[in-house]
């Protein structure tokens, strides 16, 4: 009886290791698809931006880094749907982020 559960606490060990080690296998593919992505995007970036441009959206993804996910989403389905012609300069940037950037409210605060 004893050789039986140790038997069955090692086969329930050993299916718990191999679970565990498809798991990380899979998360080291995830990130692996993940890298190449981002290289995807850096090097549709490179080609469509100017230099002074992807300096902008650099200093963006500093501060705001879910924004600056989304603009850089934008401007690559706007180059692979054909819609970017030539390079973005800085001035279009800027004026792409001013449509995307939700109006801010003002608050007027009157004392008496």
């Amino acid at each position: 009886m004893v050789d039986d559960e140790l038997a069955e606490l090692r086969r329930r060990r050993m299916e718990q290791m191999q679970r565990q080690a498809m798991d990380q296998q899979g998360m080291e593919e995830e990130a692996a698809r993940q890298q190449q992505i981002d290289a995807q995007v850096r090097a549709a970036l490179m080609e469509i931006l100017e230099p002074e441009a992807r300096e902008r959206l650099n200093t963006i993804k500093l501060t705001r880094p879910e924004f600056a996910k989304a603009v850089e989403q934008q401007l690559v389905m706007l180059a692979q749907s054909g819609r970017v012609r030539q390079r973005i300069t800085d001035e279009q940037l800027k004026a792409l982020l001013a449509q995307l950037t939700p109006s801010k409210k003002e608050f007027r605060i009157t004392r008496k």
